[in-house]
């Protein structure tokens, strides 16, 4: 495959980059403290945190991989999406008012709160090393589709390298300087950009078919491309309706309502009747865009004819490499850029949130508003943002390793520990720290052999007899299971000592009340 890269191509990503970083730093110029840099002063409207939340959770594989879904299959896949509507709809009403109920600024506070420090320091580490090694995957995934668009531009060895570097500094540059503010507005622009180059596909290929739109759905639903519900009932298919409204639904509540990254923002929020708002809506924004990207997935199977591709994540990329004009492909590149950007910014603020509130300051004592604190958050961020970016370089350029199962399987198999640590506190109040930490350790070990099963049986042909029916579970169901796992570790962990009497300190109470 040629590229058609040029230089118009190139000073439209140059822009892009310059204004994004350059709009972070004045959006952030005045911080006066921690709480104004890790939760912008709760000062955030509704609506940005919403687009926020929709920004932060759609990576350059999403914007790449989803037209392949429905290349390769149909819609199905709009089952989950639905899942994860009712997910956000279960946190807005179980796990959000808790966090607002106190000054927080990490989920894991809540936790502390329940069960005490040592559940609070032992989730956010989880949180911190899975988070961190997933976003190192991102960032270098990011190359990929990279190196595919602006080919012999540059030497082939440096392309990888480069993208990474430029994506993942000029991020920690806006990051490190604007802290909450400037990731919430610059992910406002970053989701305008991949949502333009989206529609902009789909105008495109309405040109590009004879018949334009009317003739690619009725060709795309002769041969079922259109097909959105899918009824069978066993657990190694993903999309169909019972692995997407439960699984997906199970999904959303781990990674909005546990993970540091979306609650961060929903602690942006004014109020919590604003945080419930921007939840809840960012779920039909969320199932809006993946309909267009899974729509494009089926205009590029029309005007393909349905031809095999090396891999999925090649089908989009070659549409674009070929059909979209000057400038408009310097465009979708930014669009790609734009994707990673904002789940990089938000995870760079949010690793350097846990390492402040969670570990930091517990153990020097010392208060939130301290002026040594905002210092101490501003220098975590720097240090997670180049340590991120010099992880995506060191990860292997390997074909044979998938990045994009490693950093889905990487966040499943811890997902299902953290929520089923949160349940265990709001739903079972016999339990105590150690309950929690047990629970929620055998859940995540359990996890790791049911996520990694097809692996491990690579290693180790002589399990292939009990671990082969694990790694044929399809992955939307691996949060309920990782879930029901720690809730049943944890609450028979809480019948080996007695009940905590009714008059124990709030902290061990308040969560479940």
């Amino acid at each position: 495959m040629t590229s058609r890269f040029g230089l118009l191509d190139l000073l439209v990503l140059l822009a892009y980059l310059a204004g994004t970083t350059v709009l972070g730093i004045w959006i952030g110029r005045k911080q006066k403290d921690a709480k104004d840099y890790f939760v912008a002063d709760r000062a955030i409207p509704w609506w940005a945190v919403l687009f926020s939340i929709v920004a932060s959770e759609t990576s350059a594989l999403t914007f790449i991989s989803i037209p392949g879904l429905a290349y390769l299959g149909n819609l199905g896949f709009l089952q989950v999406v639905a899942g994860y509507i009712i997910g956000r709809i279960v946190v807005s009403y179980t796990l959000l008012p808790r966090y607002f109920e106190g000054d927080l600024v990490t989920a894991y506070a809540l936790l502390e709160r329940r069960f005490g420090l040592g559940a609070r320091r032992f989730t956010s580490i989880v949180f911190m090393a899975t988070r961190a090694i997933a976003d190192s995957v991102r960032v270098f995934a990011t190359a990929i589709p990279v190196a595919l668009l602006i080919g012999p531009a540059v030497p082939r060895e440096y392309v990888m390298p480069l993208a990474i570097l430029i994506l993942g500094l000029l991020t920690v540059v806006y990051t490190y300087k604007g802290g909450m503010k400037a990731v919430v507005w610059t992910e406002l622009v970053q989701a305008g950009v991949y949502v333009l180059g989206g529609i902009s596909a789909v105008v495109l290929l309405g040109r590009s078919v004879a018949g334009g739109w009317g003739s690619i759905l009725d060709q795309a639903g002769a041969a079922g491309k259109l097909v959105g519900i899918d009824w069978y009932t066993g657990l190694d298919r993903p999309h169909t309706v019972f692995a997407g409204l439960i699984g997906g639904a199970f999904l959303a509540m781990a990674s909005h309502g546990a993970d540091q990254l979306i609650v961060q923002r929903l602690l942006s929020s004014r109020s919590l009747k604003d945080a419930q708002r921007a939840l809840i809506g960012s779920g039909f924004v969320v199932f809006v865009q993946f309909t267009l990207f899974l729509m494009v997935g089926v205009g590029l199977w029309v005007l393909y004819g349905g031809r095999e591709f090396p891999a999925a994540d090649q089908i989009f990329p070659s549409f674009i490499v070929e059909r979209m004009p000057p400038g408009l492909l310097g465009l979708i590149l930014a669009a790609i850029v734009a994707a990673t950007m904002s789940t990089h910014s938000g995870t760079i603020n949010s690793l350097a949130a846990a390492t402040t509130h969670d570990i930091y300051l517990p153990l020097t004592g010392r208060s939130p508003d301290d002026p040594r604190t905002l210092k101490m958050g501003k220098l975590f961020a720097l240090v997670w943002g180049v340590g991120l970016t010099f992880g995506a370089l060191l990860y292997p350029n390997d074909p044979r390793l998938p990045v994009v199962v490693v950093a889905l399987a990487i966040a499943s198999f811890t997902y299902g520990g953290l929520l089923g640590a949160f349940f265990l506190g709001i739903f079972w109040k016999r339990a105590i720290q150690r309950d929690m930490i047990l629970g929620m350790s055998v859940g995540l070990f359990c996890m790791a052999f049911i996520v990694f099963a097809g692996q491990i049986v690579r290693v180790a042909p002589g399990l292939s007899g009990a671990l082969t029916p694990l790694s044929k579970i399809a992955w939307p169901w691996y949060v309920l299971i990782g879930t029901t796992i720690t809730l049943a570790a944890g609450i028979l962990s809480s019948f080996t000592h007695p009940a905590p009497a009714e008059g124990a300190p709030a902290a061990s109470r308040r969560m479940a009340a």
